[in-house]
């Protein structure tokens, strides 16, 4: 997994769309809150790792995970962690750039994050793990796409940057035509189109969150069973 898009919007509000490709047989539920930590995060579930590819909390952070790093990697037979982990640790810690210079992610499988905080400012953040060396970097406030390694080559992660570029100048991005965009871009390329269907893997959920003013909402559309579920969780001001 996965397509995701985050776009800035006005007044340090954002979007960010993630879509889910993975075996249609690995079972995920719907967001609900959780207390991990003694914190208060809110997360669709993946069933076997325990852990989620895309999840907000009380930190006002929203940490949404690839798999893969800048390439496609050989996988090993197994990993000490699941990468679904990470994504709760690093959403409950208070400082993120300490927390990720901290944690130890040797023997975990590659994974691009993009992680957006939102405190005094708001701020777009890349972390890849290639498997053996952290890359970690601030982003530009411009709308960025990204697609999974393990899944898309160079070619057709070009190909796709292409259709989001077009669509940029003939559409307003906001969260609604982003979510068409998630829906529609590439339509009929089963192989490679954000919508995917290679039978083994295809595009199981659409995740949308959205920071509007002083809520964050998380709408979640199972492809598989077309059922909405939507979660909302308030803006904190956080002691630094």
């Amino acid at each position: 997994m996965c397509t995701v898009t985050l776009v800035p919007l006005q007044n340090d509000d954002f979007v960010l769309i993630s879509n889910r490709d993975e075996a249609p047989s690995r079972v995920s539920i719907a967001p609900e809150f959780y207390t991990y930590k003694n914190k208060q995060l809110l997360f669709p579930k993946d069933i076997q790792s325990n852990g989620t590819w895309i999840g907000l909390s009380e930190q006002n952070r929203l940490i949404c995970l690839l798999n893969g790093g800048f390439e496609i990697h050989e996988r090993k037979a197994e990993y000490r962690q699941s990468r679904g982990i990470v994504v709760k640790d690093l959403l409950f810690c208070d400082a993120i750039q300490d927390a990720i210079e901290d944690y130890e992610l040797m023997d975990i499988e590659p994974f691009t994050m993009v992680i957006v905080d939102w405190n005094d400012v708001l701020d777009f953040y890349e972390l890849v793990w290639d498997g053996n060396q952290k890359h970690f970097k601030s982003l530009e406030k411009l709308p960025h796409i990204w697609s999974s390694s393990t899944l898309y080559n160079e070619g057709m992660r070009q190909e796709r940057r292409n259709w989001f570029q077009e669509f940029q100048q003939f559409n307003i991005l906001n969260p609604e035509s982003l979510f068409d965009f998630h829906q529609t871009a590439g339509k009929g390329n089963i192989d490679y189109g954000v919508i995917m269907d290679r039978k083994f893997v295809k595009t199981t959920s659409i995740t949308r969150v959205h920071k509007d003013q002083e809520q964050v909402f998380m709408d979640y559309k199972d492809l598989k069973t077309n059922q909405h579920t939507t979660k909302s969780l308030n803006t904190f001001s956080r002691k630094k």
